[in-house]
């Protein structure tokens, strides 16, 4: 399912239209990442968690060359499910 049919998903099932579920979904995504980029968690409990996970500086090859290079170090965000929806898809 991408995002459009996620829309139209979510305009089915309840009373609004697909545009009001469009600013709903970007709301929704943008409250996310923001809470993200300032450090902090997003838990929706029986559904799940988000956060971020620090990944560290480590020193990969070049495939094509076989040259040593950095990866820097950053921040992931990482998608926790919950256990209702655990249950709910098992």
């Amino acid at each position: 399912m991408n995002k459009n049919e996620l829309i139209s998903a979510m305009s089915s099932a309840s009373n609004l239209s697909q545009t009001q579920c469009t600013e709903a979904l970007q709301t929704f995504i943008n409250t996310v990442t923001n809470e993200l980029k300032s450090g902090s968690e997003v838990k929706i409990i029986g559904f799940g968690t988000f956060k971020i996970s620090k990944r560290k500086a480590t020193t990969g090859r070049n495939p094509q060359t076989g040259a040593a290079i950095q990866i820097p170090a950053s921040n992931q965000p990482k998608f926790s499910a919950g256990k209702a929806l655990k249950e709910a898809v098992n």
